[in-house]
């Protein structure tokens, strides 16, 4: 039994596992972070497992998306096999004077893929089952088809390295000298004598997954000999990892196409697989000058980024970006011209005017103003704030957007928000659509996470950059480029507009106006996008006499960019603009002096509260004297007041990393907070005449919550579908109903 357990131990296998533990760490990283992903272990809140399990390709799941996925992931594991064995060759040079070297390599550095295989099959069945509500037969064919990838992929690369050993073999046989002293047969030896390690000892390797050799002695083998057998095999290696890099450049000239729209587990894991072959390309190229030309590479990339020679930005869709058009400055100057007293007064004028329109319209002497705000929260909150208005709508008999007069919020709410708006102006116009139909709560809920990863991979780091234009303005296809497009079509194209294309409708209140906000990352000023001029919403109401000057904490994005056209801002990218998660999709950059950049609104106000109270209070006056009132509807996507107390940390790891997450973890919890603040003082201006009625996603009692994620299975639609439902909401519903009669 002991010389077993030995004979096992000092295997090759074994020993190369070791050797990935000694050595090249770093490599293993991608290994425990694909595990933890199929796991639900990384970035669990934001469904990663999902994508993996239950891969999406053309809107669907099905044999075509696991089999993509199988793909990359074979695409990985060899290009790990190509790495190590060109970082470890010089561990193992027994393997020189066997057939197919690379080969007998792969067959036993079996067992950490092996590994993934089973754990990722299992877990996916499992998935499948439980989230994707799939059938038995759904889930063989799911599992066949990333089986087949996998192999199809497996096979033609070694088909590849089976001509290459060929060729090598052929070169060797014409250029090797005599050796020294035949010594025929096989003696067990570690790989000390044979091939001068002193990491790993190895007395035996499979030859054939099913059968195993004694090691072989090389020893009559000249240095010089198996070094250029390996570094053959090498160089042919690297020839397989750029062929590699030339399909993702391909791919990425081509991303428009949906055909080329990777699920986004397979973007990932090919994105994983270049980065492990670059470090092997380094390592083989450059030796111990990795490290040195790594560094002077970053150097170049800073100073050509620098004087404008590259440009990694992104832009908003619309804007004028042109050097011949002076910029805005952004200043404490520049900002306070925009909300003088008088500004602000011509701009109230304007919004009154607006509110008289509206009024007009109601068919009573006083109506209720209402008021509409949504939660950020990627699709989740999307689909939940969409399915909500449409229940909505029908308590209300269709008239909840001639009652609504602003909707305000952030990300993913505003998401669901702006596409109910846009099929409510088309139904006005005339065309056939019943709002309450399912297939539009589909399309909001349809994924948006496999363009943006897609895109990333194959078109930011890959592709050289592509162009598009907006009227007569040019830009760079990226990711936020890919998210717009994918929103577009997933929506049918309802919100292709720009801005000044529903001017018109909102200055004469035929549909809700709505604010888009984003936050400036420099200053977490609040960029307030709206057709209307709004340099009321800047400051705080406050009482100047009392309180002195306030800096504005808000900014009128049309007053600060009336040089550079703000009507020709496209709706999807004023959308982007507030749904910019970091590094799902990539900040803007805007046009001013010095540049500021923008992301997610849900960094300020991710409830849109704020800005809906801030107009209350400014058009209080108008409000009291012409409305019943003001009926508030928050849409969230997370259950408010609840306990979820954070707990104390059970490890020296957790104690590190605490005060890093802390203010992730508590973030939304201090914005309602501060809010609830801001909604007393409001209630209290207002008395009753101030109704707030509230609707929350809560997830079942046996059911795991929605993630915050750009993708949803069908067990995620259906629970925010159900949700509905609850307790909770059934009776803000009726409240609601109630004020309709």
């Amino acid at each position: 039994m002991k010389q077993a357990l030995k004979a096992i131990f000092y295997s090759f296998p074994v020993q190369l596992v070791l050797l990935h533990i000694k050595k090249f760490q770093l490599l293993l990283i991608f290994w425990v972070v694909l595990f933890a992903a199929v796991n639900g272990s990384f970035m669990a809140s934001f469904g990663v497992d999902s994508l993996y399990l239950a891969p999406e390709y053309l809107g669907d799941v099905n044999a075509m998306s696991a089999a993509i996925v199988g793909l990359a992931v074979g695409v990985f594991i060899m290009g790990w096999n190509i790495t190590t064995f060109i970082l470890f060759s010089r561990h193992f040079r027994f393997l020189a004077t066997t057939t197919r070297p690379f080969l007998k390599y792969c067959i036993n550095n079996f067992i950490i893929p092996l590994a993934f295989l089973l754990f990722y099959l299992v877990k996916a069945i499992a998935f499948g089952m439980n989230q994707e509500l799939l059938t038995a037969f759904d889930i063989v064919i799911l599992a066949g088809g990333f089986l087949f990838g996998f192999i199809f992929i497996i096979a033609l690369s070694f088909l590849y390295f089976f001509r290459a050993d060929v060729t090598i073999a052929r070169h060797m046989f014409a250029v090797q000298d005599a050796p020294k002293t035949v010594a025929y047969g096989y003696r067990p030896h570690i790989v000390l004598n044979s091939g001068g390690s002193r990491l790993i000892k190895v007395t035996t390797y499979l030859d054939t997954p099913t059968s195993a050799r004694p090691v072989r002695d090389v020893s009559h083998y000249s240095k010089e000999f198996i070094e250029t057998v390996f570094g053959r095999h090498h160089f042919a290696a690297i020839l397989s990892v750029f062929a590699s890099f030339v399909f993702l450049i391909i791919i990425g000239f081509f991303l428009d196409n949906p055909v080329f729209q990777l699920p986004a587990a397979a973007s990932i894991t090919l994105f994983f697989s270049i980065l492990v072959a670059v470090s092997g390309a380094f390592s083989y190229f450059l030796q111990s000058w990795s490290m040195p030309f790594l560094i002077l590479l970053v150097i170049i990339i800073n100073i050509l980024y620098k004087y404008n020679v590259i440009d990694a930005t992104n832009k908003a869709y619309g804007l004028n970006y042109s050097k011949n058009v002076e910029r805005a400055a952004y200043t404490h100057e520049s900002l306070a011209s925009l909300c003088t007293k008088e500004k602000v007064e011509q701009d109230k004028q304007n919004m009154i005017g607006i509110l008289n329109k509206w009024k007009a319209k109601q068919g009573v002497e006083k109506p209720y103003l209402y008021f509409i705000c949504v939660s950020g929260g990627g699709t989740r909150s999307a689909t939940f704030t969409f399915n909500t208005l449409q229940r909505l709508d029908s308590l209300s008999k269709g008239e909840l957007m001639k009652k609504t007069f602003l909707i305000t919020g952030a990300s993913g709410g505003m998401l669901g928000a702006s596409y109910f708006r846009e099929l409510y102006g088309q139904k006005q116009s005339g065309k056939d659509i019943r709002l309450q139909d399912k297939k539009y709560a589909d399309n909001i809920s349809k994924d948006l996470l496999n363009p943006v990863f897609s895109s990333f991979i194959a078109r930011d780091l890959a592709s050289p950059a592509q162009k598009f234009s907006v009227g007569d303005y040019t830009y760079s296809k990226d990711r936020g480029f890919a998210f717009e497009e994918k929103l577009n079509e997933n929506t049918g194209g309802v919100m292709n507009k720009q801005m000044k294309d529903i001017k018109d409708d909102e200055a004469n209140a035929r549909v809700p106006l709505m604010f888009f906000n984003a936050v400036v990352t420099g200053d977490g000023r609040k960029m307030i996008i709206s057709t209307q001029p709004v340099s009321y919403m800047m400051q705080p109401v406050h009482d100047t006499a009392s309180l002195g000057h306030m800096e504005p904490d808000a900014i009128d994005f049309n007053a600060l960019f009336v040089k550079q056209n703000p009507m020709n801002l496209r709706l999807l990218t004023a959308l982007r603009m507030s749904a910019t998660f970091p590094y799902v999709l990539p900040n803007v950059w805007l046009p001013t002096t010095p540049v500021v950049d923008v992301m997610d609104a849900g960094f300020r106000d991710n409830f849109g509260l704020d800005g809906c109270t801030r107009f209350v209070n400014v058009f209080h006056d108008w409000i009291a004297e012409n409305t019943s009132g003001v009926i508030l509807l928050q849409i969230r996507d997370r259950k408010g007041g609840e306990w979820d107390y954070q707990p104390q940390p059970n490890n020296v790891t957790e104690i590190i990393t605490k005060p890093v997450l802390t203010l992730q973890y508590t973030w939304y919890k201090m914005q309602q907070y501060n809010l609830n603040d801001v909604l007393a003082l409001t209630e209290k201006s207002f008395g009753d005449r101030f109704k707030k009625i509230t609707f929350q996603y809560v997830p079942g009692e046996h059911e795991k919550a929605v993630t915050l994620n750009l993708h949803l299975t069908k067990s995620e639609k259906l629970g925010l579908y159900q949700t509905l439902k609850n307790e909770y909401n059934t009776h803000s519903f009726k409240v609601f109903e109630e004020l309709q009669r």
